[in-house]
């Protein structure tokens, strides 16, 4: 048997010695199996990235080839392929060609030249944006940016108010870009003639508040020679007419330590340095401030800037509507600082008194009391004691060492500095803004300093930094994070593009429960003396688990790192908790209401009662705390407008013009996310807007059923998303029926088309494709309208030709009745006129007929009953008319026949009386005794057969009734014979 065992060699048998070798064996085996395949999926892997660096790196190298080409790309989204070194090459490219503005998607690049192009922004470019029917198609500007913020708000597309957030790091030219937009929309607002004078005066406040803000707020610092030391957020009113009515102001952390230090090769703010370059003797004597003298918080007064314009902030403030007056007082208060800063204490001989005063400090301190109007003896005192409360009514008062004096006088300036800019930020805000009944829309400019790393950094630093952080946060949940994560729930087919997300810096400052804002309140509510070292371990041991917080262990300051997406910055802990409580002494508050200036009263009038609580205990509010609630209230503004951000990017670091810096661009470029803007716009859709809201602006394109169907419904917010869908559908088919070649439009391919795209609650749109409904919405619009004008043109042809016919015929018919009721009149009339001269001429037949008989006895009877005179009495009582052999004596005739004679013959009248005959002559208005007058009667020569018989009698003439008002009263030298009534009696028969 054992001659037919079969030896089996490579097994062994458990029981076996060398069991563990043969394991061990075989793992090492395995072990190598296992590297190698490893080792081999590595090497696949490497290769298969080294293939994609290799055919990236021959993409940017085919693409760079044309350098002579990369200044014409205007917008980075068109760049292939899109890395940071081909957006710097093009960056460069255009900065070189002297072109600074380049579009990155939904964000503008701007590039600081530092020099300056007035013909840029001249009103003859401002006009040529705003008026063209598309400015997108310009050279990128920021007025395209402007612009579209005011035609959103024109278009009303919600959220209708417009945010322009202006980011980037100090000395990019964040200020200089602020002043442009606001100069844009006071030009573009001044452009309508309705209201013109309010629209001129709210546009000159507007931009006279820009030099009076930045005199005050703005510095020359290491980085920017006019860096804004302050964050503003400056609303824009617009009414409907979208007409500029007002404007508003919101500030934020003055950073007022500036006042009373400045760190080396840096200056205080610009109008101090304005005050001293271009005040005039009278107010030098005024302000006590020869021009020799020097102030110990006035460095580097002999570098000149161009801020330095004195006379344009004076003409600023006039226009804003601050007079004289209160110049005066404000001059006053900042030259009361200047002196203060030149008061030096020396340390006493005993610690149980005051510190004393150096004999040239006494002047100043007396000339900082005259200047503030405040006693010198309680200024000098509240400089070097204070008071301590011991219970609830007693006080201990207790001398200041040399520090303390130094610190209470830095306080008191910067105080006093403050209270004196928010004064004049609430006097622009009250000549500047409206009504809430005048404005219902508005354009925000945020204007905030860029982030900054000296140094030295401390809270001044912290606080800055933290809001460029919010900033950016907004901007990567806006654009970067917001979008895409929108683009997977409304069903876009989408891969993520990754981004810096800085949230966790953002957890390491203000996060909870554990965070630096947070440590740094908790220690300054405590009534501790501050200890920076402690400060510091604490902070180890809170914030040891973030990796965005660090610490250099061989520096023997107390600090920390914050790594902030821009930078790492170091911050010094020594001072900062004291920065944070910013307390202010009481006895310094009620020195300071005791002054006899108004404008200082006033200010400082309310605000020793915000101060205690109601248990007479100091309410510590740290400047954290108040810098934090101002900066969240920013932000919820922010979230509720359309945002437009322009990225300001500094060239170089040392200002110098037109110079590019690879490094110092590259740095920036990476910090902001401007290539994964670009990608992300590049490859997405900007625009959004729910099926509701597209429906109400672009509904009337089409008129579709569905369409119809919601609108007579309760509306589109109403419709499902099936009908909704339909009806959009139904809008983009209209629209991009005529630009697109396939006519299977009205399927799938709208739905997912490269202009657009339909989601599950959206519509998301491209700038290319919402130009396309607008222009169509405009188009049909144009056709409506044209329509309405012609129907309402007819309807007011056909109202104005009916009206016409009416009045016609009311016309006809009074003419006619005024015609009938003139016709019954005149022939009343006539038949009365022929009756009475039918009567009339009976009569006169009758008389004529009388007259005729008796005509001979009566000429006898006259003749022989004249009586005889003497000769002087005919001649005094008779007046010879005219030159006769034998003048006629008639007696009594009748007047209208001797007035029908005047023209004829001579006649002689003679009277018994002298009397009879002057008043006779008066009657017949004769000349007395004048041979040129002659009165003759036709009596004779005409023929006439009868002569009416004298009456016998008194005769009473009415003349009212008298058929005489026709004869000839007033004879003259005429040759027509006899007239009127006479005629009639003459009549030749």
């Amino acid at each position: 048997m054992t001659d037919n065992k079969i030896p089996v060699q490579g097994f062994l048998s458990p029981n076996s010695n060398n069991w563990d070798s043969a394991k061990s064996t075989n793992f090492e085996t395995g072990r190598r199996v296992h590297q190698d395949k490893v080792h081999g999926l590595r090497e696949r892997v490497q290769a298969r990235r080294k293939s994609l660096n290799d055919s990236l790196e021959g993409e940017v190298r085919d693409f760079l080839i044309n350098e002579g080409e990369l200044h014409t790309y205007d917008d980075l989204t068109k760049v292939n392929p899109v890395t940071p070194t081909t957006v710097l090459k093009c960056l460069q490219a255009r900065y070189s060609a002297r072109v600074f503005y380049t579009h990155a998607g939904c964000t503008l690049v701007a590039l600081n030249p530092f020099h300056p192009v007035p013909h840029l922004y001249s009103l003859d470019v401002m006009r040529e944006y705003h008026t063209a029917p598309k400015p997108q198609e310009f050279k990128p500007h920021i007025f395209i940016v402007a612009e579209a913020a005011y035609r959103n708000v024109q278009g009303q597309v919600e959220p209708v108010d417009q945010s322009l957030v202006v980011s980037g790091e100090s000395g990019a030219g964040k200020t200089w870009t602020s002043r442009c937009l606001m100069k844009y929309y006071a030009t573009v607002a001044a452009s309508s003639q309705d209201s013109q004078d309010t629209v001129e005066r709210i546009e000159k406040r507007v931009l006279d508040s820009n030099p009076v803000m930045e005199a005050f707020g703005n510095a020359c610092t290491l980085r920017n020679n006019n860096s804004s030391r302050f964050g503003k957020y400056i609303q824009l009113q617009l009414n409907r007419s979208q007409l500029l009515v007002g404007a508003s102001v919101q500030t934020y952390l003055l950073e007022k330590t500036r006042v009373a230090f400045q760190a080396a090769n840096e200056r205080n703010f610009h109008i101090f340095y304005q005050m001293m370059r271009g005040a005039t003797e009278q107010q030098r004597d005024e302000w006590k401030m020869p021009r020799a003298q020097k102030f110990n918080w006035l460095p580097n007064a002999e570098k000149i800037l161009e801020e330095d314009c004195f006379a344009e902030t004076l003409e600023a403030m006039v226009h804003l509507g601050i007079n004289s007056e209160k110049q005066a007082q404000i001059f006053r208060i900042l030259a009361g600082i200047l002196h203060l800063g030149n008061v030096a204490f020396s340390p006493p001989t005993d610690e149980s008194q005051p510190c004393d005063l150096e004999e040239a400090s006494k002047a100043f301190l007396q000339t900082t009391a005259d200047l503030l109007r405040i006693p010198v003896e309680e200024l000098q005192s509240c400089l070097r004691v204070r008071a301590l409360k011991a219970g609830r009514q007693s006080t201990l008062l207790k001398p200041c060492s040399q520090a303390e004096c130094s610190v209470r006088q830095e306080c008191l300036a910067k105080v006093i500095y403050a209270q004196l800019f928010d004064w004049l930020v609430s006097f622009i805000n009250k000549s500047m803004c409206a009504d809430n009944s005048r404005w219902c829309n508005f354009i925000g400019l945020l204007d905030v300093y860029g982030f900054e790393c000296f140094q030295k950094n401390n809270l001044e630093q912290l606080c800055i930094n933290y809001a460029n952080e919010k900033l950016q946060q907004h901007f990567v949940g806006h654009y970067l994070k917001a979008q895409q994560e929108e683009y997977v729930s409304e069903g876009l087919e989408w891969s993520f593009v990754q981004y810096q997300d800085n949230q966790g810096c953002l957890d390491l400052i203000e996060g909870s429960p554990s965070s630096i804002f947070s440590l740094l309140n908790e220690v300054c509510r405590l009534n501790r003396a501050s200890d920076a070292k402690q400060f510091m371990v604490r902070l180890e041991k809170e914030l040891c688990s973030s990796d965005r917080v660090s610490w250099d262990k061989f520096s023997k300051q107390p600090h920390f790192i914050v790594s902030h997406y821009a930078d790492k910055v170091v911050y010094q802990i020594e001072g900062m908790m004291e920065k944070n409580k910013d307390p202010v002494p009481p006895e310094l508050i009620r020195l300071l209401q005791q002054s006899d200036d108004p404008l200082m009263h006033s200010m400082f009038a309310d605000a020793h009662a915000e101060e205690e609580t109601t248990r007479g205990l100091t309410k510590v509010v740290t400047v954290v705390s108040k810098f934090k609630n101002s900066l969240e209230s920013l932000m919820k503004i922010l979230h509720s407008t359309t945002p437009h951000y322009t990225r300001c990017i500094k060239p170089n670091p040392d200002c110098r013009p037109l110079t590019f810096k690879k490094e110092e661009v590259i740095t920036q470029l990476e910090a902001c996310g401007i290539v994964e803007t670009i990608n992300i716009s590049a490859a997405g859709f900007p625009i959004r807007i729910p099926y509701a809201s597209f429906l109400k602006r672009y509904g009337l394109i089409t008129h579709s059923g569905t369409l119809a169907q919601l609108t007579s419904q309760n509306g589109y917010e109403s419709g499902d998303k099936n009908s909704l869908g339909s009806a959009v559908m139904d809008v983009l088919w209209v629209v991009l029926k005529g630009h697109t070649p396939d006519p299977q439009l009205h399927s799938d391919s709208t739905t997912h088309s490269s202009l657009v795209h339909c989601g599950r609650t959206k519509v998301f749109l491209t700038h290319a494709m919402l130009e396309l409904l607008e222009e169509r919405r405009t188009k049909v619009r144009s056709h409506k309208a044209l329509c309405i004008q012609c129907c309402w043109r007819r309807y007011q042809r056909r109202r104005h030709e009916a009206k016409r016919r009416a009045a016609t015929l009311i016309q006809a018919v009074v003419r006619s009745w005024l015609i009938r009721q003139q016709i019954k009149t005149w022939t009343k009339a006539a038949r009365i006129i022929q009756y009475r001269w039918k009567e009339w001429r009976l009569l006169m037949d009758a008389l004529a007929e009388a007259e005729l008989d008796d005509a001979e006895d009566m000429r006898e009877e006259t003749l022989a009953a004249v009586p005889v005179l003497d000769p002087l009495v005919r001649e005094r009582g008779s007046v010879q008319l005219a030159s006769l052999q034998e003048p006629v004596a008639v007696r009594s005739w009748p007047l209208g026949l001797a007035l029908a004679s005047a023209p004829g013959i001579t006649v002689a009248l003679t009277a018994t009386g002298f009397q009879k005959v002057v008043s006779l002559m008066a009657t017949l208005r004769t000349p007395f005794r004048s041979p040129e007058y002659r009165v003759e009667t036709n009596q004779f020569h005409q023929g006439v057969a009868s002569i009416r018989a004298q009456p016998r009698g008194s005769i009473k003439m009415h003349l009212q009734r008298s058929p005489l008002l026709y004869a000839d009263m007033y004879p003259g030298h005429k040759r027509d014979g006899i007239t009127g009534f006479n005629q009639i009696l003459l009549e030749k028969h």
